[in-house]
């Protein structure tokens, strides 16, 4: 599905959803990309959002992870994020949003987590 500059690949069936997102995560985008979030959120209960393909994230971008991981959390879905760009990791690590997101190096290792209670 592409939304504005952004889109996003879902993969996956059953209990665990992969989304890679691709383009810009910003005020742009934000509208549509929260709103596709939802709807993953009601769709399976472990989601991985691979952002590898993320080429520009700002605030409103960041809130977007944010509100989603509320979101699920809400729903008893565990939702967590993988193979997370370096401009991306020095927000999330300058913000603290790493440590209410669950992140990942690879796709596998995501799956492989154990989700948390």
């Amino acid at each position: 599905m592409v939304v504005g500059q952004a889109s996003i690949e879902v993969t996956g069936s059953g209990t665990c959803l992969v989304a890679r997102v691709s383009g810009e995560m910003d005020y742009t985008t934000r509208p549509a990309l929260q709103d596709r979030f939802t709807e993953l959120v009601a769709r399976a209960p472990f989601i991985v959002l691979d952002l590898s393909g993320v080429t520009f994230c700002d605030s409103a971008g960041l809130t977007v992870l944010l509100v989603a991981r509320l979101r699920a959390t809400k729903h008893a879905v565990e939702l967590v994020v993988a193979c997370v760009p370096p401009h991306l990791r020095t927000l999330l690590q300058m913000t603290g949003a790493d440590q209410v997101l669950r992140v990942f190096a690879t796709v596998a290792d995501a799956e492989a987590a154990e989700p948390r209670a």
